[in-house]
């Protein structure tokens, strides 16, 4: 019998029998069979380390510019302009999408992304792999009432 992928990308892959994640570092392989209580989660937004030290240079290049520049008022107002949207944009690092599940009775992280729609791909590619696992030659094993 063929193996059936359900999704193939550049950081998972999802099989009928394994579940795939290629992070930064070495790829973590689960076991469809073994996974248990399967869920979605939405990590909040987290401050990027370095942000309020860019924020810190920001202001003292701001000061640099009133003390140093002849007139100084234009040229701290456009570097401020430019400043503090770049700030802004860079202090919060946005949410990530995971999803967790129980590996072999440990809680563990089966994959995670910032980007919904991989994260939609590969959450619904393994809800279809567990869906398909479940089903018996006789369907569902539901009976008629």
């Amino acid at each position: 019998m063929r193996t059936r992928i359900y999704y193939r990308g550049p950081d998972a892959l999802v099989s009928d029998d394994r579940f795939v994640w290629h992070p930064t570092t070495s790829p973590q392989v689960f076991t469809i069979p073994d996974l248990r209580n399967v869920g979605l989660v939405q990590a909040p937004a987290h401050v990027r380390p370095y942000a309020p030290a860019f924020a810190v240079v920001a202001i003292a290049a701001a000061a640099a510019g009133w003390i140093l520049l002849p007139d100084p008022a234009v040229y701290v107002l456009a570097f401020l302009a430019l400043a503090i949207p770049g700030v802004a944009m860079m202090w919060r690092q946005p949410g990530r999408w995971e999803l967790h599940a129980q590996y072999h009775g440990t809680a563990v992280v089966l994959y995670s992304s910032a980007d919904p729609r991989v994260f939609n791909q590969v959450s619904r590619a393994l809800r279809r792999a567990m869906e398909d696992r479940r089903r018996t030659s006789w369907g569902y094993g539901l009976a008629a009432a």
